[in-house]
């Protein structure tokens, strides 16, 4: 019997941030290379009422594809109204399983063979194996400390005749921390609308901010449907849950649907109908702003060791809310190789070349998670890091 892998997933890489968790799963490894929100963070005791008040015959039977309708509602009216997110129904929302179902949804819907995907260079390591899994030809553009820099958007827009979409993490980006100004969102909307592209602007961490809000969703500037909003709830209730949303036009999100029938049929009917609940009964502001100051402590715990501590060539992001911030070592040398020498001192992080559309392997940056670590790990961790750091430009 012949069995050969289907040409689309023959040459996918698994996730290199799982494949190092699966490593340092050790709990002796101090895990800088966690994705993950903290678990201080997670209401298990109001989860745990919500769940019992939600288990019902109802909840445990089938439901409608785009979502459970008062929850659709409910998201309509807090990202409508407080955020002022999109200037629609209830109807525009697809309720998904988490955000990276947005991602695939979009992706299936949108895009054939060899169209081109503008991105992010460095960029969310899911959101690029999904476009490589449609065999779709990812085009990097460098960033600087405020995201995407636009002249060279548009110069990637010029060269691909077949550019589809513009994939974008505007606000407290995964893996790089930074933040789009609001000029250059509307920048960005201004060549997609010039080049006739759809953005998909994913902002799961965008309300996790340590100060004054985020710049306006590009979502929220867009009147002509260019934008398609993935958003999330395993920043601010639990991953776990795999509760995300999407708004998109409707002659999209009508295909989108149609997508997600073919994959599950459904988002679990009792986690929407806990989110539902949750979104309605709770403090949910004060919840978040619980997080983002945790995150904030934290984060900042770490900025203030590397800045002690780290070699002066080593360059970094200062997040303003999220989970991440990313290093750049010196010309010449390599994420890769300080990862696998951190390992071995069970420190966890990871190389720049997990995130790099061109999965560059001499990629000289790695990312830092500080959402998971306690803060005596950070103490230690970066610590650690910076011996760790010092000894391989050394060498």
């Amino acid at each position: 019997m012949s069995r050969t892998i289907s040409d689309k997933m023959a040459n996918l890489k698994p996730s290199a941030v799982r494949e190092i968790l699966k490593v340092t799963s050790d709990p002796s490894f101090i895990a800088f290379a966690a994705g993950n929100p903290s678990a201080e963070t997670f209401d298990v005791t109001a989860l745990k009422k919500l769940c019992d008040s939600t288990l019902d015959a109802a909840a445990l039977q089938y439901g409608v594809t785009e979502g459970y309708p008062p929850l659709r509602e409910m998201l309509a009216k807090r990202y409508g109204t407080k955020y002022g997110l999109f200037n629609a129904e209830a109807d525009d929302v697809i309720v998904t399983a988490g955000g990276q179902q947005v991602i695939n949804l979009v992706a299936q819907s949108l895009l054939n063979e060899g169209d081109a995907v503008i991105c992010e260079n460095p960029s969310f390591v899911g959101a690029l194996n999904t476009f490589r899994a449609y065999n779709a030809k990812l085009v990097g553009v460098h960033m600087d400390g405020e995201g995407m820099l636009i002249d060279r958007l548009e110069a990637a827009l010029k060269a691909e005749p077949r550019a589809k979409l513009i994939y974008t993490i505007p606000t407290f980006q995964n893996p790089g921390g930074t933040t789009m100004p609001v000029e250059r969102r509307k920048q960005m909307l201004e060549l997609a609308k010039k080049y006739d592209v759809m953005i998909l602007e994913d902002s799961p961490y965008f309300e996790l901010s340590f100060g004054e809000a985020a710049p306006p969703a590009i979502k929220s500037l867009d009147t002509d449907g260019y934008v398609i909003f993935a958003g999330s709830f395993s920043k601010i209730v639990s991953p776990g849950i795999r509760v995300g949303f999407s708004v998109a036009p409707k002659w999209i999100s009508s295909k989108m649907t149609v997508a997600k029938q073919n994959q599950d049929v459904h988002t679990n009917g009792v986690f929407q109908r806990v989110i539902y609940k949750w979104l309605r009964d709770f403090n949910v502001d004060a919840h978040i702003a619980k997080c983002a100051g945790l995150y904030k402590k934290k984060s900042g715990l770490m900025l203030k060791m590397m800045d002690e501590l780290f070699d002066k060539r080593v360059t970094y992001t200062r997040p303003a809310g999220g989970l991440f911030l990313w290093c750049d070592l010196p010309e010449g040398y390599n994420g890769s190789e300080l990862a696998k020498a951190m390992t071995e001192k069970k420190v966890a992080i990871v190389p720049g070349t997990a995130f790099d559309v061109n999965e560059d392997v001499n990629n000289r940056g790695f990312r830092l998670n500080y959402s998971v670590p306690s803060e005596k790990q950070i103490e230690t961790g970066i610590t650690i890091l910076a011996d760790g750091i010092r000894a391989y430009l050394t060498k």
